[in-house]
Order: C-alpha cells, then structure tokens, then sequence
C-alpha cells in the first residue's frame, strides 16, 4: 500500500537522500515536469547513479522515477538511463488509455531483457487523467498489463489544455471540471480493479486545507496521495492509516458475516450491514496487511 508518493526532481541533490528520509511510502524520482528540456541529459544520470546508490538498502520506501510521455520523443531516453537502476516503478505521465500502457509495457520489456532484469520487474503507475483525450479513454485499463499498479490524475496539464484561469476556487476547492477529471479517474481506477491516488495539493504550507482534502479523497474511496514537499507527507499518511477503531469495526463485520455465511445482512449493535459493507471491511483489513 502507498499511502503517501513524494515527488523530487531528479537533479535535486540533497532534496533526493532528504525525500527518502521523509517517511514517504514512494519517492518518485521526477525526468519531466521538473526539469527543464536543457537539463534533461545530466538529470538522467543523476536519476540513474541515485538509483544505484540506494535501491539495494533494506530499508527504504519504494522507488519510482517519473518519465517524459510518449508524445514528447524522450520516453526512450529516459528509459535507456534508468532501467539499468532498476527502479520499483515508472510513473507514466498523460497515459491515454490502455493501448499506451501496453507500448510503454513492450519498451520496458525489451529494456529489462537487455539489462538482464526479470521481464515485468518494472510496474507501472499510470496518470491516466491528464488531458481530454486522457478522460474519455479511462476505463480501458483493465487487464492491459499486470505491471499496472495504480492510477491517479493531474488538474494542471488538463487546465493548461482547456485554456483555464485556474482549476480551484477562492476556497482551493475544485471547480467543475476538474472534479469529474477527479472522478472519472476514481471510476477508471475501480474499473480496473487497481488503486485510486488522489493528485497533489499544491498549497503546501496549508497544513488544514492539505487534511480536509485528503479527508476527502480517502471518504471516497482513493487510497493514497501525490506529495509535492516532505512537509505533507506525515498528514497524509495519517489520513490514510485506519484507526484502530476502523480496524476493530471491520473485523466485527468479517467475523458477523463468516458466522452467517449465507447471510446478506448481519446486524451489529443495533445497525444492519450488508454486503457491501463486508467487501469494504475486507479491503480496509487487507490494506493494513500490504
């Protein structure tokens, strides 16, 4: 379970080893957005001897490093560089649909088999949700790879898309369009039977606001969140962590359905529970064990 994925750039020095200590879930190691075209070739290398340097630790959080998309002719640059550290996962930006995963897939093979690395070693998190194209292609994820580990979305290239002034209000609250960007992914992502991560809060010094809408996101069903500073991950990972009240809950519901097995209610403490509610005990329990 990644409850929490720190993005930092790849050429960022000191901010790499600080990101890993952070207590972040994932660090994802950033080749696109953060790095400017000219600094492209040097930022892999750094990736790269980053990767070497600390994958083989026992103790760290998963590793990932963040491509350019296919449509910007870098994405087999930045794959000859860094498949050779052996990274947990690739983050796959403006993943349009399914057909994208399967040629990113086919890259990464055929790199794996020339770094002498198992063929699938490589996951795949999928930012399916970044561009209209992106939106109406989201539920056709399922089953097109089993390096395919999550999805998530991002507000700020689909507003550069439509031309917006923004993709939030005076209150940080997102606008119209951008919550169902939000929800087509949580959809897509269910659809596909693969976890939901909440994009990042970009007011980082906004410790509430970074709670209420992680609160959020974990009501409805994402499970985990994109981080843009080492300050928000403790809140996120709290967020994301079921009490021991949620855990003891849960347990009570698995243990009142597997006494009735061919119930499709229980009643516990004067409330009914259905079926539902079983499968989401199941997977709240299930969480705790990854």
């Amino acid at each position: 379970m990644m409850r929490s994925l720190l993005f930092v750039p790849a050429d960022g020095g000191p901010k790499l080893d600080k990101a890993m200590a952070s207590g972040a879930d994932a660090v994802i190691i950033d080749l696109e957005d953060s790095i400017t075209p000219e600094r492209k070739v040097a930022a892999r290398a750094s990736a790269l001897e980053f990767l070497k340097r600390t994958g083989a630790k026992k103790e760290r959080p998963r590793i990932l490093v963040r491509i350019n998309g296919l449509d910007t002719g870098m994405t087999d640059a930045d794959l000859d560089a860094i498949v050779p550290g052996r990274p947990d996962a690739v983050v796959f930006p403006k993943a349009e649909g399914g057909p994208s995963v399967v040629q990113l897939d086919g890259k990464l093979a055929a790199r794996e088999a020339k770094a002498g690395l198992p063929k699938g070693s490589i996951k795949i998190l999928a930012q399916a949700v970044e561009s209209a194209a992106g939106l109406f292609a989201a539920g056709t994820f399922r089953d097109v790879s089993p390096r395919l580990i999550g999805m998530t979305w991002g507000p700020e290239d689909l507003s550069a898309e439509l031309g917006a002034e923004a993709n939030r209000d005076e209150h940080g609250m997102l606008t119209e369009p951008y919550r169902l960007a939000r929800n087509i992914c949580l959809y897509g992502a269910a659809a596909a039977k693969l976890p939901a991560i909440e994009t990042v809060y970009v007011d980082f010094r906004n410790t509430e606001g970074l709670r209420r809408d992680t609160q959020d996101a974990r009501r409805d069903g994402f499970t985990g969140r994109l981080a843009i500073h080492p300050s928000q991950v403790p809140v996120i990972n709290e967020v994301f962590t079921p009490s021991p009240e949620q855990i003891e809950k849960a347990k009570m519901v698995v243990a009142a359905f597997a006494a009735q097995p061919g119930a499709g209610a229980v009643g516990i403490d004067g409330k009914m529970y259905d079926r539902p509610h079983l499968v989401r005990a199941q997977h709240l329990l299930d969480s705790v064990k990854r």
